[in-house]
């Protein structure tokens, strides 16, 4: 069976290990083994930047222990913008030659989700005055660019993950 390391920021959902429970269950559905962040505690007693690395640690060694990455790529702490941590990972099974598969439940481009001003030239620029990319892509180009991207939820992302698999394998059930 192979594994799917569970990338998102969800592990700062309040419902965070409850809801790793059901993203695995959702993995098992589909024929995967699911690996959530959160399926390790750190150990007691470290300090805050001992669990930090520790975390660092224990999630890069599941990604590289993972056949492949599915990744919330959804708006986090704005429009148009994942997770950092996230992106990370997606970057790391990336430059591991995994797969990565994402999914973001957001329409539209980046463009036409992130608040802007249009200058004279018709460039679009953000509230700090940079440049919002108007490539006709849902989030940055290196993220939507790298990953299979899906427009829907975990599910819906999974569902496109094992359809790929059968036609891959010529497989109809």
């Amino acid at each position: 069976m192979k594994t799917i390391y569970l990338a998102g920021f969800d592990v700062f959902r309040k419902d965070a290990l409850a809801w790793g429970e059901q993203l695995k269950a959702l993995c098992a559905r589909h024929g995967y083994e699911g690996l959530f962040p959160l399926d390790q505690a750190a150990p007691e007693g470290l300090s805050g930047p001992d669990t930090a690395r520790w975390i660092y640690q224990a999630n890069v060694a599941l990604i590289r222990r993972a056949d492949l990455v599915l990744a919330n790529l959804g708006d986090f702490r704005g429009p148009g913008e994942p997770d950092s941590g996230t992106a990370f990972e997606v970057g790391f099974a990336v430059a591991l030659q995994k797969p990565v598969w994402g999914y973001a439940a957001e329409a539209g481009t980046l463009r036409d989700r992130v608040p802007a001003s249009i200058n004279a030239e018709g460039e679009a620029h953000d509230a700090r005055g940079y440049l919002v990319e108007d490539f006709g892509l849902p989030m940055n180009l290196m993220l939507a660019c790298s990953v299979h991207l899906v427009h829907g939820d975990a599910e819906a992302c999974l569902a496109a993950l094992a359809e790929a698999g059968r036609r891959a394998t010529g497989s109809s059930s």
